[in-house]
């Protein structure tokens, strides 16, 4: 059985398909990964051993270039996007058994479109609940469309987006298709997502509400116990007094990283607490040589964060879980209104941590989500839901998909 994995995202919408690369492996399948060309990205499924094609531009050259991406640019940026996977991914998915697609949608919409023209099972999988059409949740905006301030009906605002899609991608989806012998499609946004799609969150941390008209499976978050061992001086740091609160914001730009990072540092320092600061992608770096701080780089996080007091991010859905499943409270700073906003409210209302209001945190703000997510209720409840985080998920998604193809 061979399978493809493909997925344009981010850190934390390519380490979902790692973990479920392996399970599939385990499982006897043939598997390869078609995913951007970051070379952290082509590390890590190296690490795992599973064969990486690389497809479209670096995502980390993209969000944290010296010009950020226009949404005027979006159109033409996708049409790239779109060719490049009736391209590469086509040729990776010759002899493929079923094709899995994750990650932005015209690129889902690209690798669905290759399926049909190769005549391959197709899956689509999302990472958050809220980018699949619901009557119990609205859609966000897509770059450069906003919705009109009128209307507040959650089908009528995804029909809007359904429009939305199609205004951005449907010309160039089509252009494809009609160059492969294709026909043109008129619902881009649900041709990629199709009536069946997967959902691979956990179920209490991002919970599928019914009814709708979707046949949501939900598998569970896709997870791999990461084994490596933590850095020898990481070690040392924390073996050396309390337990630190992280700070970190993985794949994101931060919007004033050097000033918000140094600002964070001195938040958690009021607290009376030693902080971890991780550069990611935001370049974030220590405010000053004292040694109550450390800067750690590519590390298990899994381990770490079962040894922090607290960890401070952009609330990407990898690290939400990761930090929920590690037990460790957590203070949610979201980056992009997305999912990350999702993440940041689901945080507060399970009571694991705090949401905080907006994309730049001063040290006021910090400070007090940090007393809030430092009590001993949190750190309770955290532990409590830490328990409940299934971690079979990719598992789950590794039988279904061998099962519904064999």
């Amino acid at each position: 059985m061979r399978v493809l994995l493909t997925g344009y995202d981010s850190r934390g919408g390519v380490e979902p398909l790692v973990a479920l690369a392996v399970r599939l492996r385990e499982l006897g399948a043939e598997v390869r990964v078609c995913a951007p060309p970051d070379e952290e990205f082509a590390e890590r499924l190296a690490g795992v051993g599973v064969p990486m094609v690389p497809v479209g531009q670096s995502v980390r050259r993209l969000t944290t270039g010296a010009t950020p991406p226009s949404p005027g640019g979006v159109p033409q940026r996708a049409a790239a996007l779109i060719a490049s996977y009736f391209d590469t991914v086509a040729a990776a998915a010759e002899g493929c058994d079923v094709l899995l697609a994750s990650g932005l949608l015209p690129a889902a919409a690209g690798a669905r479109s290759v399926a049909e023209k190769l005549n391959v099972p197709y899956v689509y999988a999302s990472f958050q609940p809220i980018t699949l059409p619901s009557p119990h949740h609205p859609p966000h905006p897509r770059p450069g469309r906003p919705f009109p301030p009128d209307v507040t009906d959650n089908l009528a605002l995804w029909d809007l987006d359904a429009q939305s899609a199609n205004a951005l991608f449907g010309e160039a989806l089509n252009t494809q298709r009609a160059s492969n012998g294709l026909p043109p499609v008129d619902d881009v946004r649900d041709h990629a997502f199709t009536e069946r799609p997967w959902l691979a969150t956990d179920p209490l941390l991002g919970p599928w509400h019914e009814p709708t008209d979707l046949d949501v499976v939900q598998t569970g978050a896709w997870l791999l116990p990461d084994e490596r061992p933590l850095p020898a001086d990481l070690a040392a740091f924390l073996e050396a007094g309390t337990p630190p609160v992280y700070v970190g914001f993985g794949s994101m730009p931060m919007h004033g990283s050097r000033g918000a990072g140094h600002a964070a540092i001195e938040a958690v320092r009021a607290q009376g607490r030693r902080a971890l600061v991780s550069s990611g992608w935001a370049d974030l770096d220590l405010s000053d040589d004292r040694d109550d701080c450390f800067a750690v780089g590519e590390v298990n996080h899994q381990a770490l964060f079962r040894r922090v007091a607290a960890v401070v991010h952009h609330g990407g859905a990898g690290t939400t879980t990761t930090a929920a499943w590690a037990g460790a409270p957590q203070v949610v700073v979201p980056q992009q209104a997305v999912d990350q906003t999702y993440w940041a409210d689901r945080v507060a209302e399970l009571g694991i941590g705090v949401a905080h209001a907006g994309p730049t945190p001063t040290f006021a703000s910090l400070s007090a989500a940090l007393g809030s997510a430092l009590t001993p209720q949190t750190r309770a409840r955290a532990i409590a839901v830490a328990g409940t985080i299934r971690t079979d998920g990719a598992l789950v998604a590794a039988k279904l998909l061998l099962d519904g193809v064999g």
